[in-house]
Order: structure tokens, then C-alpha cells, then sequence
């Protein structure tokens, strides 16, 4: 996996923005909340939001920590993209720490994400149905 592949696979998801911050991260948010962070110089560290559950489970592992400075909201950081975690698992931990952010957002803004992930033809259809 490269930070490329995560980058189209995180942009996939509804809602979902990137930007650069502390000059040398990637990060992607929704509703302005960070989900994903990916580190662009070597080694690419890759960091995100998990449950008090899976923290305590992850962090076991060789060569996952505790996220510098966010550690305390239950953020998880893989040392290097290649060890720790196979493709299939890493999409899934991402797809959750998107829910978990989405999910503290307001009603109205993750009406907004959904509404903006649904394509025209079916917006119009509930408007007139």
C-alpha cells in the first residue's frame, strides 16, 4: 500500500476533504473533522481514529502506537504502511475511524454528506415522491 492508494481510497468516501498541515501531513476529514492522517515523508506513518476497544487491541501489536498527540482521543499510528496491517484489515479500520468521526458530526451536517453522496436522479425522485 502507498499513501497514493490511501489517498484515492479515502477520497472515495462522502464528504470526504485533504489538505496539507504541520507542513508535511496529509489529512483527510469529513464535515472538517479529521479522520486520516498520513505522513508523506519516509516512513509514511498512517494514523487514525479507532474505539476504546480496538486502542487497546491495536496498540499490542508490533509496530502500532499510540498517535503522538492524539493518543488520548483514541488515534492509533502504524510505523511504516507495510508491517503492521494487511490492505483488506487497513480498509476497514479507515471505514470505521469515517464513521466514527461522521457519527460526532451534527444531524445537519451528516444530512448534508449523505444528501451530497446521493446521485441527482434519486434526490429528485424524493423531492416529487
Amino acid at each position: 500500500m502507498t499513501v497514493e492508494s490511501i489517498r484515492r481510497w479515502c477520497l472515495a468516501l462522502p464528504g470526504v476533504t485533504e489538505d496539507i498541515k504541520w507542513d508535511d501531513d496529509l489529512v483527510f476529514s469529513v464535515g472538517g473533522k479529521m479522520f486520516c492522517v498520513a505522513m508523506l515523508e519516509w516512513p509514511h506513518r498512517l494514523s487514525f481514529k479507532c474505539d476504546e476497544e480496538t486502542f487497546a487491541e491495536l496498540i499490542e501489536r508490533e509496530g502500532i502506537i499510540p498517535a503522538p498527540y492524539l493518543a488520548r482521543a483514541k488515534w492509533v499510528s502504524l510505523e511504516a504502511l507495510a508491517d503492521p496491517m494487511e490492505w483488506r484489515e487497513l480498509e476497514g479500520r479507515l471505514r470505521r475511524s469515517y464513521e466514527l468521526v461522521k457519527a460526532s458530526l451534527t444531524k445537519k451536517a451528516q444530512a448534508a454528506i449523505a444528501d451530497a453522496a446521493t446521485p441527482v436522479s434519486a434526490r429528485r425522485r424524493r423531492s416529487h415522491g
